[in-house]
């Protein structure tokens, strides 16, 4: 089976299955609007959990076709982005079980905003998340890194990955929307991922 086509297909699948995760899912500023939108778009909430743990499959069955464009310069880092990049990807399949479990408890009336707010700013909880984001953002950083030394994409793929993690800290300033947005970057930059391991030039190189 040639399977470098279909791990490239896995690859864009899930990024713009994650971006659809990230616009499906609705923006709360503290534990009480959460709980008011879990109750009122239950629907929504839990179609973005599903994205987001269909993402997180897709995603880490695309990492294969992403090594394939390493055969030298860059093999070392790019393994190590890998390996960072699963535990990103990893991390979002928890994270959509986590959503799931929030909206059975909102439906069965057992979460209140104070347990809410309480369960969120627990340290143990708190260290998962943090975790969780370095692997997607640093996994990412290291990836676009070892592009630019390997060569083997375009220039601007690299670059569109850099600038998605440029975003992350500019969050706290930028619009909602403009953040939001911002996951198209990683979507282009995984696009030209996948067209590129599956060009004749890189099939070449694995041949």
């Amino acid at each position: 089976m040639d399977w470098v086509p279909v791990s490239a297909a896995l690859l864009l699948t899930g990024a713009l299955a994650l971006c659809l995760g990230s616009f499906l899912l609705p923006s709360a500023d503290g534990a009480g609007e959460t709980l008011r939108i879990v109750e009122e778009q239950g629907g929504r909430w839990l179609a973005a959990a599903a994205v987001f743990f269909l993402s997180s499959v897709c995603l880490s069955l695309g990492v294969p076709a992403i090594l394939t464009l390493f055969q030298g310069r860059g093999w070392n880092l790019a393994m190590i982005s890998a390996i960072v990049l699963e535990v990103g990807f990893i991390g979002t399949a928890g994270f959509a079980m986590l959503m799931a479990f929030v909206r059975s408890l909102v439906r069965a009336d057992a979460l209140r905003e104070s347990g809410l707010e309480a369960a969120s700013s627990e340290a143990g909880f708190a260290v998962f998340l943090a975790v969780w984001i370095a692997g997607l953002y640093l996994g990412e950083l290291l990836l676009a890194l070892a592009l630019l030394r390997a060569r083997t994409v375009p220039r601007w793929v690299p670059f569109a990955l850099l600038l998605h993690v440029l975003t992350l800290p500019l969050s706290g300033v930028l619009p909602d929307s403009v953040s939001k947005a911002s996951i198209l970057l990683l979507v282009l930059g995984f696009a030209g991922i996948a067209v590129q391991a599956t060009s004749p030039q890189a099939r070449r190189r694995l041949s």
